[in-house]
């Protein structure tokens, strides 16, 4: 994993992204210097064409979903997806190529190279996302524990870490009962330090729910941290690998003592101008969406346009949020609050439009404006569901230690919720935002959110 502003991001990621803009651009350069004369329309300006092409096709399949690591669509998607970005490359390959002053059967030469190099990288992006990787990005890990704890952890990681490669469970001393599979387990005989380094393990991760009293062996870890090899509880691996702090693994003292969760002025000073600029800026490109938005709603079934609904904030504090609506009248006419649910049936048809590309969430940026919400932040909730999910959910309540968001971490980590487990699966989401929330993060999450509309993923 690497470290960017506080957020991480998987190596695969990185590398996956670091090929997409210096493939192409190498290409073109290449093509350019074999060209005769080519020092005549200079080099530097082609180059900076190559990288603005390179930029703007990453953030395209950046937003097509290229980049997830975890993923559930099938090939044919994956595909129709990657001939979607072609189409899109060569309007603006023939664009940006078009600015260099060269003959056309010279321009016409770097625009193939750029993108046969774009074409590559797409076969390579629809190969992996359905192939598990080799050993060069595979992530060797070894699990320091063999009970209930320990095969919960490789159940987990199996099914939500596609390039983690579980070496074995080595026993703890404190381990009652064996719960992983007997050929799984690794011999105690076997020092833990000279296992690591046998097995090339990057990584130890203790799974172990007993460690007072001498239950762990203190010794054994230290040795393998001071040679080089990682040691991490659960809830530093799952925030680090999967982006959410685990309820299952997550204790007390791992909130209070470690690291995060801290609160100052200067971001909120920061967060609060990015907030303003960012949503006055979308407000006035979205008034034509929102007036025929508006327009529809009405003539659909009347009014009013809009709705106001109780929400919880920042502090547990209440205000209106405001959104179009896009369900019946009488959608609660018998007073009970109920969650949206796939096909929802009290949805009307333009409301169905406008979740799906999420119009329907615009109106809220007035609320970003008057300072009850966020750009980016967990999603406010209703006061009903509040007190249940915060009575059968714990440290529910700490997401309302920051402002609830437009958009969030969780919403793009995650499908729309419904039921009490998708809360409990989005608090983790949340708790990460919280713990971690920075002005880059805030860009991350509007950058995905972009392709999350594009996709209609995640939408009742």
């Amino acid at each position: 994993m690497i470290k960017v502003f506080n957020h991480w991001f998987h190596r695969k990621t990185v590398a996956q992204v670091g090929i997409d803009l210096v493939f192409p651009v190498a290409c073109v350069l290449l093509a350019a210097l074999w060209i005769e004369h080519s020092r005549e329309f200079g080099l530097a300006k082609v180059a900076f064409y190559a990288v603005s092409f390179a930029l703007t096709m990453t953030a395209i399949n950046a937003w097509l979903g290229f980049y997830q690591r975890v993923h559930c669509r099938t090939r044919t998607e994956t595909q129709a997806r990657a001939v979607l970005s072609l189409y899109l490359a060569i309007p603006l390959a023939y664009v940006a190529f078009s600015m260099v002053s060269m003959a056309e059967v010279d321009r016409g030469f770097m625009l193939l190279a750029g993108l046969s190099a774009l074409f590559a990288t797409l076969v390579h992006r629809v190969y992996s996302a359905h192939h598990r990787t080799g050993s060069l990005m595979s992530h060797r890990v070894l699990v320091f524990g063999v009970g209930e704890e320990a095969e919960h952890v490789s159940r987990v990681l199996r099914a939500s870490d596609p390039d983690i490669q579980i070496v074995g469970f080595y026993p703890c001393p404190s381990d009652a009962e064996p719960a992983v599979p007997p050929r799984e387990i690794l011999p105690r005989e076997v020092s833990l330090l000279d296992t690591a380094h046998s097995l090339k393990v990057r990584e130890i991760i203790v799974a172990v729910r007993e460690r007072r009293g001498g239950a762990l062996p203190l010794r054994e870890l230290l040795d393998c941290k001071l040679s080089g090899v990682k040691v991490l509880d659960l809830p530093t691996y799952f925030e680090r690998a999967l982006g959410q702090i685990r309820l299952d693994s997550l204790r007390v003292g791992w909130l209070i003592f470690g690291d995060g969760f801290r609160q100052n002025w200067r971001r909120n000073v920061v967060k609060r101008l990015f907030d303003i600029i960012v949503a006055s800026l979308l407000l006035l490109l979205s008034l034509p969406i929102m007036l025929i938005t508006a327009i529809m709603v009405l003539v659909e079934d009347g009014f009013p346009v809009f709705y106001r609904q109780e929400r919880v904030g920042l502090g547990g504090r209440l205000f209106k949020v405001v959104k179009f609506r896009s369900m019946r009248n009488d959608a609660e006419s018998d007073g009970t609050p109920r969650w949206a649910t796939a096909n929802d049936d009290r949805v009307t048809r333009v409301g169905r439009i406008i979740r799906k590309v999420r119009i329907d969430e615009l109106p809220q940026l007035y609320s970003v404006l008057t300072g009850d919400m966020s750009l980016v932040g967990p999603r406010p909730e209703r006061p009903y569901f509040v007190d249940k999910l915060t009575r059968d959910i714990p440290f529910y309540a700490v997401r309302h230690s920051v402002k609830p968001g437009v958009t969030g971490w969780a919403q793009v980590r995650y499908h729309y919720g419904s039921t009490v487990d998708d809360s409990i699966q989005k608090l983790q989401y949340d708790l990460y935002y919280v713990k971690n929330h920075t002005l880059f993060l805030d860009i991350v999450v509007i950058f995905q959110t972009v392709g999350v509309v594009l996709s209609g993923e995640g939408a009742q």
